[in-house]
């Protein structure tokens, strides 16, 4: 390969990321959402719901005999 095609981007590179869109705000993501800082969701919610769905599991693992 020649040092040209490693330095500059192809027309096709450039179309793309001039036609970008902010992830966060594409039609096919459901609940990824960009908020403003400091309003973000506390981590203690996922540390919760880990713990939850754990003890939900393990009580229905309880449940079953033998």
């Amino acid at each position: 390969m020649s040092e040209t095609t490693q330095k500059t981007p192809s027309a096709g590179a450039r179309a793309v990321v001039a036609d970008a869109q902010d992830p966060a705000r594409r039609p096919d993501v459901l609940f990824r959402v960009r908020r403003p800082a400091g309003t973000e969701p506390s981590i203690w919610w996922s540390i919760g719901g880990f713990f939850a769905v754990s003890g939900i599991v393990l009580a229905a693992l309880n449940l079953l005999p033998g």
